[in-house]
């Protein structure tokens, strides 16, 4: 097959391809019109998040097999449309997984023990230790919501901790050993720290907003490492304000574009998002969570591994 690569991956993502016999071509800076004008001659497509594949694009690819997704989502491309159109949709939740969920466990540790205010306040020659006094993650109720491969890992990485932790999700029956499945008004209810674990839908946009948080029946930690989107930043602030949300450690932001650094030079912060920067009981990532060195390998061998598969090639 002749498979195109939209975005730079680890090498052994295809150079493992061509071992399986497959012609590949990089085409890491053309632009979408371009790609769109030689689609038609590519049996596969192994993107990243450099441009959404639409409905107008999959028009276009009438030769295409399989749109591999080198990650965990695939809200950029119009799911519904290519698999009436015979696409094959290929992701790799599982080769991030692990790294989402240490970094999930550490943005938790380290807002419950002041690690970048206090490490901050040393540097400026502050010795301040009773105003860095820490909490344990210990005798902690911990809510994931959504509990597939990253909401898994996170609770897997929990095990270690006296804590409980409860899951919500769509799906049924998806809770294990690591974590009891709940209702959402149960894990509302009950939970200490709230983690999201969820892809971008419809249903997910703006999830977390002053309503959702006015049912959490205490004061609450909120982690997020899935879609910025998922929260109404300046419902988030209100709360945060109000101490309904005591601190938040966000790896995603609403704000996320490839402009994202341009809210800094043209001085054009929005005001929430100016708290957020300001505040030490936010802890933030540029979507790092699942960007490690390991992950990056992981991922290109999870797409090998599943093309293989998908055409008898394992």
């Amino acid at each position: 097959m002749k498979i195109l690569f939209l975005d730079k991956n680890h090498a052994l993502l295809i150079n493992g391809l061509r071992k399986l016999g497959h012609h590949c071509q990089e085409a890491y800076s053309d632009s979408k019109t371009s790609i769109e004008q030689n689609i038609a001659n590519y049996d596969g497509l192994v993107i990243r998040s450099r441009f959404a594949i639409d409905q107008q694009f999959i028009d276009k690819a009438t030769s295409l097999k399989f749109i591999a997704r080198v990650g965990a989502g695939l809200e950029n491309i119009d799911t519904e449309y290519a698999k009436q159109c015979n696409i094959e949709l290929i992701s790799a939740p599982e080769g991030n997984s692990n790294a989402v969920g240490e970094h999930a466990l550490g943005m938790l540790l380290s807002l419950f023990n002041n690690l970048t205010k206090a490490d901050r306040e040393v540097r400026q020659g502050k010795w301040l230790r009773e105003e860095n006094r820490g909490l344990e993650v210990d005798g902690k109720t911990i809510g994931l919501i959504g509990y597939g491969n990253m909401g898994k890992a996170f609770a897997k990485k929990l095990s270690g901790f006296d804590v409980r932790v409860l899951c919500y999700d769509i799906q049924e029956g998806v809770g294990n050993q690591h974590a009891k499945q709940v209702s959402l008004a149960q894990l509302q209810a009950e939970a200490d720290v709230l983690s999201l674990h969820t892809p971008q839908t419809p249903q997910t946009i703006n999830m977390v907003n002053a309503e959702f948080i006015a049912k959490f029946s205490k004061p609450f930690w909120l982690i997020n490492t899935a879609r910025g989107k998922s929260v109404h930043t300046e419902d988030l602030v209100a709360a945060l304000k109000q101490g309904k949300i005591l601190g938040a450690g966000l790896d995603v932001l609403s704000y996320e574009k490839s402009s994202f650094e341009q809210l800094f030079i043209d001085e054009k912060i929005p005001p929430a998002f100016s708290y957020l920067i300001n505040s030490d009981r936010v802890l933030l990532s540029p979507h790092v969570a699942g960007w490690t060195v390991e992950s990056n390998e992981k991922l290109a061998q999870t797409i090998v591994d599943k093309v293989a598969t998908l055409f008898g090639q394992a």
